[in-house]
């Protein structure tokens, strides 16, 4: 069986389903208003199509990917000096 994909003109891959909101914030384990938050401040990459915000699990790992920090330096509560 030959699994046929198709790219639109930036590379995505549009045989892979896209994710909604309550899809995204299963995957990154947050809360929906945290996406929907970072969707609206732009930090989060999206699909807009209409009023449907949509993500693909590509372009929510490569996110995931650039904002890792190495263990030692991921801090829960204040920072101490």
């Amino acid at each position: 069986m030959t699994v046929s994909h198709h790219y639109d003109q930036e590379g995505i891959d549009l045989s892979d389903p896209l994710l909604t909101i309550p899809q995204a914030a299963r995957l990154l384990a947050v809360r929906d208003s945290w996406v929907e938050e970072a969707v609206r401040t732009g930090r989060l990459p999206c699909i807009r199509i209409g009023r449907h915000i949509r993500f693909t699990r590509s372009d929510l790992e490569a996110w995931v990917g650039e904002h890792r920090v190495p263990g030692r330096t991921c801090r829960i509560g204040p920072a101490s000096h």
